[in-house]
């Protein structure tokens, strides 16, 4: 399945590594990245990454929530997308 993680992090060096790395690390495949800063939002990164993986997408969530650079994230399944 593939999954849109839609992020929103502190703009800190490594913060974009280390979402990337626990992604892979929990068994997903990251396969696309899109997004830039907000200045409306005081300079935090708004970034849309799409994952593969079998896993419950919740595990993942819940572990990126705990990164200390992110502020949100939310998981959308992409329908008719195939892995």
């Amino acid at each position: 399945m593939q999954y849109r993680l839609d992020l929103v992090l502190y703009p800190a060096e490594g913060a974009l590594l280390r979402v990337i790395g626990m992604a892979e690390r929990r068994g997903f495949a990251p396969r696309a990245i899109n997004g830039a800063p907000d200045a409306d939002d005081q300079g935090r990164w708004h970034l849309q990454l799409v994952v593969d993986g079998t896993r419950p997408p919740e595990t993942l969530c819940r572990q990126i929530e705990k990164i200390y650079d992110c502020i949100s994230v939310q998981v959308t399944e992409l329908q008719g997308v195939a892995a």
